[in-house]
């Protein structure tokens, strides 16, 4: 994907405000050996349109700068609390040598073919929705593939379970083989005693019994 930045030359809280207030959005992009950050401003709209879609989130962006071109990564998007305004974004610079860390979102198919659906009528849980990675720019993958065809009765799906890309790496941060995808039996709503009634019944009979002896009980006789 695309997008087009332009240089900014202010900063500070004030700097930023004015510039919100004119549809644009500040930012900075950094990284890259021997290069400083770069004060950047970005029009509202079309950023607000972008970051819609999943791939401006994942995948190696295009930034074009002052009539140049280099490749970004977006790193942090600043929202406002309520407002549907975009405050503050930040890319990171792509050196096509050095490895990168990245979240991938996954993309789940199958799952209506499988025996856990279609045979058994397990109830699927996404687990995990997006992997962390490390690869080259240029194995980094849009999405990864999840394909849950193969998924039988109240199993479950660990990352060591899915076939990677080429080049691309799990990181783990010591979940070395978590669950993303788990199977499970519906619930089923449990029926009322059927002898509550009855239960009732039966204890109200001595009660009614008792009072028709009080009835025909005679009085003491009158010394």
């Amino acid at each position: 994907m695309k997008f087009v930045a332009f240089e900014r030359a202010k900063q500070g809280t004030g700097a930023s405000r004015r510039l919100r207030i004119s549809g644009k959005t500040p930012g900075i992009v950094y990284g890259g050996e021997g290069l400083q950050p770069q004060l950047i401003e970005i029009d509202h709209n079309a950023l607000w349109h972008a970051l819609k879609k999943e791939a401006f989130h994942s995948s190696i962006l295009e930034m074009e700068l002052g009539g140049a071109s280099s490749k970004v990564l977006l790193r942090d998007v600043q929202y406002h609390p309520f407002r549907q305004l975009v405050q503050h974004i930040d890319f990171q610079r792509v050196d096509a040598k050095t490895r990168l860390h990245m979240k991938v979102p996954l993309h789940f198919k199958g799952e209506e073919e499988s025996e856990a659906v279609k045979t058994a009528h397990n109830l699927v849980n996404h687990v995990i929705t997006e992997l962390e990675i490390s690869c080259l720019p240029s194995d980094l993958p849009e999405f990864i593939e999840v394909d849950l065809s193969g998924l039988t009765k109240n199993a479950t799906l660990h990352v060591n379970d899915i076939k990677l890309p080429k080049g691309v790496k799990y990181v783990s941060h010591g979940k070395q083989n978590p669950v993303i995808v788990s199977a499970v039996p519906p619930l089923v709503a449990e029926e009322p005693a059927p002898a509550a009634e009855g239960a009732a019944a039966e204890g109200a009979a001595p009660a009614a019994g008792g009072k028709a002896a009080a009835k025909t009980a005679k009085p003491a006789a009158k010394k």
